[in-house]
């Protein structure tokens, strides 16, 4: 008697084409970007429910603010004002500063930097991928956000915006294995490139001569290179600078001084010198500088 139902593949040949048609999407999408448009448009769609997820938590967070005893409240209001007190203190002083800094640029001739514009941002999620240090915060398009802006917070840089939808956007943070940022450092104005690791709390100065003056405890600032990250912002602390015996390079390590695992508010700048990235495009984090143009870089900034 012939079945109904006719028998249809089985069920390894089916896993097999599976297989076969993610891995080619993969590559397709990693080295021609074919599903940019596509990323784009789904995170648009599916930014009111990231909004309608968060809601609980932020209803939570509110009810818990409104709860709080009256005592503490007016305690929290008293702390508050003895800070706004101290910190207006130092306002006065900073006007001074500030008064003095601009006649010493005037006797020197030199430019004066205007303040650039910023925008407070908030985190929605972060990428569940433990190798992908990425995280989604709730500004896009509709307000200005572009690829490759930098981004930072009250401690120092966190990174740049990776892809931007309507109304979100994706943020590659600075330790991610991909992304390398320049840098110098503060006390001798030595110029390298710091790049990801893949671990929250650690930095690599890739490619440096076992020579280079980096110490334990340098501060690492942005150097403004390549007109992505304005210059002067603190990225890092030098905790390791040693050398590997039979290795030609030194291995320097730093850590961040943003705690990368506890973001919350983030700050958009917006540069003078706007990188020119296509909307169909997605942003290439700044490539680490071979070993050759690295040990030049050195030598040259000595």
């Amino acid at each position: 008697m012939k079945p109904i139902f006719g028998r249809g593949p089985s069920l390894q040949l089916r896993l097999f084409l599976a297989v076969i048609i993610s891995v080619a999407a993969i590559v397709a999408d990693s080295r021609f970007g074919v599903f940019t448009h596509v990323r784009v448009y789904l995170s648009s769609l599916v930014s009111p429910l990231q909004y309608i997820a968060n809601a609980p938590g932020t209803l939570l967070d509110t009810m818990s603010t409104q709860v709080q005893t009256r005592s503490s409240l007016i305690e929290q209001t008293k702390q508050q004002e003895q800070q706004l007190f101290t910190l207006r203190s130092r306002l006065l002083k900073l006007d001074q500063l500030e008064h003095e800094n601009q006649r010493l640029r005037e006797l020197l001739g030199s430019p004066v930097h205007k303040e650039s514009r910023k925008m407070v941002a908030e985190l929605l999620s972060v990428d569940s991928d433990p190798f992908s240090h990425q995280v989604l915060i709730n500004k896009g398009a509709l307000d200005g956000v572009y690829n490759g802006q930098p981004v930072i917070n009250d401690q120092g840089v966190v990174g740049q915006v990776l892809h931007v939808g309507s109304t979100t956007s994706r943020v590659l943070l600075i330790t991610d294995s991909s992304h390398g940022i320049p840098v110098r450092v503060l006390r001798n104005d030595l110029r390298a490139i710091a790049s990801g690791s893949g671990e929250l709390d650690k930095l690599e100065l890739r490619n440096l001569p076992r020579n280079t003056d980096v110490q334990v405890g340098d501060l690492l600032v942005t150097s403004g290179l390549g007109g992505r990250f304005p210059e002067g912002y603190p990225v890092a602390t030098v905790t390791r600078s040693d050398y590997v015996e039979g290795k030609p390079f030194a291995q320097i390590e730093a850590k961040p001084l943003v705690a990368l695992d506890r973001l919350r508010y983030l700050l958009l700048l917006w540069t003078d010198k706007k990188p020119e990235v296509h909307d169909d495009e997605a942003v290439a984090p700044v490539a680490a500088p071979s070993a050759a143009t690295a040990t030049s870089a050195a030598e040259a900034t000595r």
